[in-house]
């Protein structure tokens, strides 16, 4: 596999947008595609992004999680 061939498509709504299954599911693809960027030398520049995107996910998920909570 080369790095050509890993791709994560965006979603088709804005990550607030996502249900939970789809926000989980596309942070698993970023993670794995983060994973498989980390082992490559040198490690791609678009593994910085894919990093951003997976914060956008995680900090989404977090909020989600405050709002449950607090429900």
């Amino acid at each position: 596999m080369t790095a050509d061939h890993v791709t994560v498509d965006q979603p088709k709504h804005p990550i607030y947008a996502l249900t939970t299954g789809e926000l989980t599911a596309y942070r698993r693809r970023l993670e794995t595609a983060i994973a498989f960027f980390d082992r490559q030398i040198p490690v791609p520049p678009v593994r910085a992004e894919l990093q951003a995107a997976l914060d956008d996910v995680l900090a989404e998920q977090g909020d989600r999680a405050k709002i449950s909570a607090n429900a």
